[in-house]
């Protein structure tokens, strides 16, 4: 990422950025990637402005981007991405606010070098190559930025899905729904184990209802999480075995013996009542 840019192309820049500036707003006002409904002018022009004089005062020290000099100039840039991508910006909209700088500053040196066109070329294409890789640093920021966030909805979307519900004193449940991999295993066991602790409870439901298949993957992750429940003290039911899956369980030869398994929560929930020393009755007929 290093390239050489002279003193007088640095200077050049900077004894011109009112007109730079001005063309490079006008510039991105007028280009289909602006984005009107994300961004004022106001705001644009002080992004602008703020990273112009930061770019003409690195550019004073040279090319090599990835230098100390620069370094106000990457960490604006890196701002900038996150805050675009989350406000909805596409990467392709949010690069252009470095390249949409070419014109503007290309349009300068045709103009203060006019009279040496083989000093041109060889500074346009200098800067041609700086601004290529501060567009892709901008890149770069905004993927790595979308990806956390990615990741981040991804995690809150896994905690909403294994929710851990408490049924009654002493009895909670955890309702799956959809596909029992490890890293959901993980965040089951890690939920129910807390909500264990934090309310003493001695029974837990797993409800497996919603649970598509179940292969001796599944089987063994839900074995982990009723031994893991069992060293907190706590006595774990499977609820929701249906036909398929006990065939299923039988073939594939895994082995839940010793642990309580029941059709469907509502028996899951009679038993564990019981087991607690609670029944349900009703208080009259029903109308």
């Amino acid at each position: 990422m290093t390239n050489t840019v002279t003193s007088q192309v640095a200077e050049i820049v900077s004894r011109n950025e009112r007109p730079i500036l001005d063309a490079w707003v006008q510039q991105q006002m007028a280009a289909i990637t602006m984005r009107a409904d994300l961004i004022e002018k106001d705001e644009l022009k002080e992004q602008s402005r703020r990273f112009l004089g930061l770019f003409g005062r690195a550019l004073r020290t040279g090319g090599n981007v990835q230098s100390p000099e620069w370094k106000e100039a990457r960490e604006m840039l890196g701002n900038l991405s996150i805050n675009r991508g989350k406000m909805g910006f596409s990467p392709a909209e949010t690069a252009s606010f470095v390249f949409s700088l070419k014109q503007p500053i290309f349009q300068i040196l045709r103009e203060e070098l006019s009279d040496d066109a083989v000093r041109l070329a060889e500074e346009t294409w200098n800067l041609s190559i700086l601004l290529d890789n501060l567009g892709l640093l901008t890149t770069e920021v905004y993927q790595k930025g979308r990806e956390e966030v990615i990741a981040r909805q991804q995690q809150e979307m896994l905690d909403l899905s294994t929710p851990v519900v408490e049924l009654w004193e002493g009895i909670l449940a955890v309702p799956l729904i959809g596909t029992l991999d490890s890293a959901r295993t993980q965040v089951v066991m890690e939920s129910l184990l807390e909500r264990i602790v934090t309310t003493r409870s001695r029974l837990a439901i797993i409800d497996i209802t919603g649970v598509p298949t179940v292969d001796t993957l599944v089987a063994q992750h839900l074995l982990k999480t009723v031994a893991a429940a069992r060293l907190m003290g706590a006595e774990c039911i499977i609820s929701g075995i249906r036909p398929q899956i006990a065939q299923t369980i039988v073939h594939l030869g895994v082995n839940l013996s010793d642990v309580i398994t029941k059709s469907s929560l509502a028996d899951a929930f009679a038993i564990a009542l019981e087991r607690t020393g609670r029944t349900v009755v009703r208080t009259q007929a029903a109308g």
